[in-house]
């Protein structure tokens, strides 16, 4: 198979070498609760797709996809293909990302968002599967903490990573009227690695190929460990996004990350992403989560989740408790917690005896603003890039993208 519009011939990987795994044992993908074989596109590696990509290395898996490490075969450069499970009616990313790409902009945050190359669709043996191309980012930044000493960053690193992720929120929110929704780690990636990490990563794919389960319409592959890749981590993953120009009521958000107007199935907006940025901050420079969120039985629990955030922040005022008909079920006519689940006794100051920085105090303060009870009191990305905490220590010109201006 070849095709004269490409620049550099497909790699032929050997038929023998590789581990094979004992077909009862459920990996990957296999191992998630929704997992349905037929929904996912039984990729090959070696195979080319779109007559463009070949497929070199898995990557990830998820409940909506796999995503896997290829080449363009036609510009001879790498890439990563996150294939998506069949007939979906239409692909939500894919709209949000052509948002994302329409408007007409100078905005720096905009340099800091995963970009998409190309899409296409592969015709599966059980449906139609949408394709995105993405540039190939690095790791994740939960892949990084695992390297770090002690699983945490000190404040000071902190500021850099979260003053991007603001800008590149400030650029959704302002300029795209998008929403993210799903702020974590896991979806902030490192920059794409050097060109020979990336070379040699393929070199050891092809000599060292990846354990597998063969299956009799599939081979379910294991996924392979990517180069970090230098750098402040972009934001990718927008299957979760919204449009912010619509109303929304549904549930969103990683259970203990969900903001009060989520749990409390509130009408929600652009400010649960500043929710999230508080959440994920605090997860860079501390190895305990913030929120459980889990009853006794280990079962995430409404009631234990807002318990926390009563210990943590205080009682909600009452212009919150108004927003939802659900307030009534926590909290009595005078905002008084009715006990469904037991208040723990833990506080901020508490949970962060063990950050490490200058100004601890600072950041809390920071912290407390971006995690208010009522969204409408929670700052915009902006005004957080601009708090005085996270200003403390910035070189001007330090190419933090931070000179926008709201629009």
């Amino acid at each position: 198979m070849s095709s004269p519009q490409w620049t550099s011939e497909p790699r032929v990987f050997p038929s023998a070498g590789f581990g094979l795994l004992d077909k009862s044992l459920e990996i990957e993908e296999e191992t998630l609760p929704t997992y349905q074989p037929e929904k996912y596109y039984p990729t090959q590696i070696g195979e080319v797709l779109d007559n463009r990509y070949q497929v070199l290395a898995k990557l990830g898996y998820g409940v909506t996809s796999t995503v896997w490490f290829g080449r363009d075969l036609v510009e001879s450069k790498y890439v990563a293909l996150k294939i998506f499970v069949k007939d979906r009616e239409r692909n939500h990313e894919l709209d949000i990302y052509h948002r994302i790409n329409s408007v007409e902009t100078d905005h720096p945050g905009r340099r800091f968002i995963r970009k998409l190359l190309n899409h296409f669709t592969i015709a599966g043996p059980h449906g139609q599967h949408v394709c995105l191309v993405h540039e190939p980012l690095g790791i994740s930044a939960s892949e990084l903490m695992k390297w770090i000493p002690g699983r945490a960053m000190s404040l000071e690193d902190l500021k850099a990573c979260i003053r991007q992720l603001l800008v590149v929120l400030d650029f959704l929110h302002s300029i795209a009227c998008v929403i993210h929704t799903d702020i974590q780690l896991k979806n902030l990636l490192l920059p794409t690695p050097l060109p020979k990490a990336l070379s040699d990563f393929e070199e050891n794919e092809i000599k060292a190929q990846s354990p597998r389960k063969v299956l009799h319409d599939r081979t379910i592959y294991t996924s392979s460990r990517f180069p970090p890749g230098d750098g402040l981590p972009l934001l990718s993953d927008f299957g979760e996004a919204r449009f912010s120009d619509e109303e929304h009521t549904e549930d969103i958000m990683p259970n203990p990350y969900r903001a009060p107007e989520v749990i409390l199935r509130s009408s929600w907006d652009y400010k649960v992403d500043i929710w999230n940025v508080g959440m994920v901050a605090w997860d860079i420079v501390s190895s305990s989560t913030l929120v459980d969120g889990k009853n006794p039985d280990g079962i995430f629990d409404d009631r234990f989740h807002l318990a926390e955030l009563v210990a943590l922040l205080g009682s909600p005022p009452p212009e919150f408790c108004q927003r939802s008909h659900l307030s009534s079920v926590f909290w009595d006519h005078a905002g008084t917690w009715k006990g469904l689940a037991p208040i723990p006794k833990k506080t901020l100051e508490g949970l962060a005896i063990n950050i490490r920085g200058e100004d601890k105090e600072g950041f809390l303060r920071w912290l407390r603003r971006a995690l208010q009870w009522n969204p409408d009191d929670r700052p915009t990305a902006l005004e957080l890039v601009y708090d005085e905490w996270m200003m403390k220590g910035l070189k001007l010109g330090s190419g933090s993208g931070i000179t926008t201006t709201e629009s």
